[in-house]
């Protein structure tokens, strides 16, 4: 069974390419749903116009997916709430 704590140990190993924290202490996640062997990553950007957004969901699903046990994984990015400084960790 996969567990949100994978999860965000292998979040922690994605970074912004912009500014040097990883997704987890930036406060970019919102919510991690596991259902059996699917996992549903809920997560924003810290701007709106990030050029670099297919980039990041991207790594996001494939590091997520490469978890043991993990058959899919989805990445939902939203903009509500909005990102701000004060969700740094």
């Amino acid at each position: 069974m996969v567990t949100q704590e994978q999860v965000y140990e292998v979040l922690r190993k994605c970074y912004d390419p912009e500014i040097p924290i990883n997704i987890v202490d930036l406060g970019l996640i919102y919510d991690v749903a596991i259902s059996e062997d699917h996992v549903n990553v809920v997560m924003t950007l810290t701007a709106r116009g990030c050029p670099l957004h297919n980039f990041i969901s991207q790594e996001v699903r494939a590091r997520v997916a490469k978890i043991p046990g993990v058959k899919s994984a989805n990445v939902q990015v939203v903009w509500d709430p909005p990102w701000d400084p004060s969700r740094l960790s």
